[in-house]
């Protein structure tokens, strides 16, 4: 009930006629004829009453607003229809229907609340991204808290204070202060509007707050819900270092930050300014729709005029005239279109203009790029093959973990894979060291996995283009090329020859240069070939080449199930673009669905192929699908330009025209899907509110509704149509 009031009161506020057109019916209800000054008759009104004097007045304040309205629509080079709805009521005045002129001013008053509601609600999902915007943030301003390398503190230059971090060593605090007083309390930040936060600040963010602009997390840990970024439900857990976004809720527990970004520049900001513009612009099809209300304009004056004259009743006029409303074209085609541009920002996809919209429901050619699109962003581990011959009491878990715990510290694009697979491998070892398996002899117990909860690591180093080394343990452990996984630390190759039957000595191997290319052939036989799209790295430990690890691209796991979708959809040709060589993209393709492969591809290559079929006569809507960074200029040549982000870099590509916040191929045929359905109720609500009203002004022409219940009616028509164009929010794709 409370919401109801508010409610109420909010459209009253938005549509001031719809309350004095509610309380104009007491008069004319009580005393519609009541005349204190006597007969004075008027031409054309006669001699109306007080009540009746009350609703012209009113009606003719609703024409000169109206008139105003149509001006300015005109001004913005928009068609101004409401001329059905002045010349409704003044011809109900000129024929003496009060009630009928009370009925229409009410209609239209209480239609204007209705597009009001309408629009609120179908600008739901946009509106909550504006309103969760952050308007303040904490500063952090105590003595010692700084930009890194920046004294705060007495003046000095503070070389020898400086912890790197950007906190000083500040002396203990005082006893009041430890002690809990206030000032001890709330002087440690500073909370200023966001617009006020400058690059270096240090910011508190307390639990469920809103973090205000982009930086890097200066707490050991945080989580952080990113629900208002990239529709992502469940909590992102990140640690010290970590990019902090705009826009995403802290968790339970205090988090410290450093900005790195203004609030203009950062990422929520970027978001709402695509909500804007999405919000402002208006699809080419209610723009026709605009257009096309003018004719229907005419041919309701042409029946009202029609009637009159067959008739010879000046009545019949205005009984046509209350049911001919152009509401269905000029209300529910707009909110339709707005209802579904809400839905896709519900489903994490942002478009920049409502054309957009209309265009994703007729593509008939999706490209995609292959890495980072049709597969995941980096190469993942597949499988860890030992050396034969190699005489190791490792298994594979063990190499995962090593190389996993070094690779940890590299930057490298094979890196992040293999330091996912070994996490994964330490958990497996974890669990089957309490489960009682002790795989490896007891002087190996300081293994990972074996007892200890973490390895320790000392000696990260990395030679950039061949591998990265370190200690693991104790032990040292090589990851990279062959050449240098299997090199001692003087550069040679030592190469274990390994003999059928017998064990190996340290007289088997064969130091030196001479040779290596031999060596290192052998080695790869003794592993096997790798297919076309696989990638490897190998793995020392302590000098003794023992394993290598496999990685290739991995199609998303619903890559698949999406293009299958598309297909669905009636998507008539999917193609891949990529720069890989041509038998890594062949398999990717058809483990994903796609026949048509262009590899081997450079970026202007990808421009010309999507060009080409751009301005193929009778070839429909194009749409590129890329990562929105590398992509920029296919993402350009193509109709629809479709960037996939994880929310981090959603404005990166000004090229993109749709935006993917939560990185999920499935978004593709959704978006689709949405825009279609959006189309689809655009067309049922503007045809079905049509029709009744056509139907309804013949019925009029012919005296078979009154006009008091028409402007009731017409109403009525609007509603069916405007609520109908509103189910294009709900979730049916």
């Amino acid at each position: 009930m409370r919401k109801f009031i508010y409610l109420c009161s909010h459209l009253c506020v938005q549509v001031p006629l719809l309350p004095i057109a509610v309380l104009t019916v007491i008069p004319l209800a009580v005393c519609p004829s009541w005349r204190p000054w006597g007969a004075a008759d008027i031409p054309v009104l006669g001699n109306p009453g007080v009540g009746q004097w009350i609703v012209i007045i009113v009606a003719a304040y609703t024409i000169i607003d109206t008139v105003r309205g149509m001006i300015d629509d005109l001004r913005h080079g928009r068609v101004g229809v409401d001329l059905l709805a002045v010349v409704a009521i003044a011809a109900t005045v000129a024929v003496q229907e009060y009630w009928a002129s009370w009925a229409v001013v009410l209609m239209i008053s209480s239609g204007e609340a209705i597009e009001e509601y309408a629009q609120s609600k179908a600008e739901s999902s946009l509106t909550a991204l504006m309103t969760a915007a952050p308007q303040t943030a904490r500063v952090v301003r105590r003595p010692g808290v700084g930009v890194a390398g920046v004294n705060t503190g007495d003046g000095s230059d503070g070389s020898s204070d400086d912890r790197g971090d950007g906190f000083r060593k500040v002396a203990a605090l005082p006893s009041s202060a430890a002690s809990g007083s206030s000032d001890a309390a709330t002087s440690h930040y500073d909370t200023v509007a966001v617009e006020s936060v400058t690059p270096g600040d240090v910011l508190i963010v307390l639990p469920g707050e809103t973090v205000p602009v982009d930086g890097e997390l200066l707490s050991g840990s945080a989580t952080l819900d990113l629900s208002n970024i990239n529709g992502e439900p469940v909590p992102r857990g990140v640690f010290a270092g970590a990019r902090v976004m705009s826009g995403a809720v802290n968790g339970s527990t205090t988090l410290t930050m450093r900005a790195t970004e203004a609030a203009s520049d950062s990422q929520y900001q970027r978001i709402l300014a695509l909500v804007a513009a999405a919000q402002d612009s208006r699809p080419a099809v209610v723009k026709t729709a605009d257009v096309l209300a003018v004719p229907f304009t005419v041919l309701a004056l042409a029946i009202a005029a029609v009637a009159w004259l067959v008739s010879g009743v000046p009545t019949r006029f205005a009984q046509v005239l209350v049911l001919a409303t152009p509401c269905p074209l000029l209300i529910a085609a707009p909110v339709a279109y707005v209802a579904g541009t809400g839905r896709l920002a519900k489903s994490g996809i942002l478009i920049k203009t409502q054309d957009v919209l209309e265009n994703l429901g007729r593509v008939t050619h999706v490209f995609f790029d292959k890495t980072g699109t049709l597969t995941v962003k980096q190469p993942q581990v597949t499988r860890v093959e030992m050396l034969p011959g190699a005489g190791t009491h490792l298994n594979e878990d063990h190499v995962l973990m090593m190389a996993g715990v070094v690779e940890t510290y590299s930057v490298h694009i094979l890196a992040k894979g293999i330091a996912k697979a070994g996490t994964e491998a330490l958990s497996r070892l974890h669990r089957r060291f309490e489960e009682g398996q002790r795989l490896c002899p007891q002087p190996d117990a300081d293994w990972p996995g074996h007892g200890r909860d973490y390895p320790v690591v000392k000696h990260i180093d990395e030679d950039a283009g061949k591998g990265i080394s370190g200690e693991v343990n104790g032990h040292k452990v090589r990851v990279g090329r062959l050449s240098f996984a299997a090199s001692s630390e003087d550069g040679f190759l030592p190469v274990e020859r390994i003999v059928p039957g017998r064990a190996t000595t340290d007289g088997d191997r064969r130091p030196g240069k001479q040779g290596e290319g031999r060596l290192a052939d052998e080695i790869r036989t003794r592993f096997g070939m790798l297919a076309p799209d696989e990638m490897a790295s190998y793995v020392s430990v302590d000098g003794h080449l023992i394993a290598r690890i496999v990685l290739r691209d991995v199609p998303r796991a619903n890559a698949k199930s999406a293009l299958a979708s598309l297909r669905g959809l009636g998507v008539a040709k999917l193609s891949m673009l990529t720069g890989d060589k041509r038998s890594s993209a062949a398999i990717i393709a058809s483990e994903v669905g796609i026949d048509d492969v262009h590899a081997e591809l450079f970026p202007e290559d990808k421009v010309t192929a999507v060009t080409t079929a751009t301005v193929t006569p009778s070839r429909g809507v194009t749409m590129m699908v890329g990562d929105g960074v590398n992509d920029a200029p296919v993402l350009a040549a193509a109709d629809i330009g479709m960037a996939m982000t994880d929310g981090t870099s959603t404005a990166a590509s000004e090229s993109a025209q749709v935006v993917i916040l939560n990185d999920d191929i499935a978004a593709v045929p959704r978006a689709i899907a949405i825009a279609r359905r959006t189309k689809r109720v655009m067309l049922q609500a503007v045809l079905a509110g049509l029709a009744l009203a056509l139907i309804g002004m013949v019925a009029a022409a012919f005296n078979l509704i009154p006009v008091v219940v028409g402007a009731f009616l017409q109403e009525a028509i609007d509603v069916v149509s405007i609520l109908w164009a509103l189910t294009a929010l709900l979730d049916r794709d």
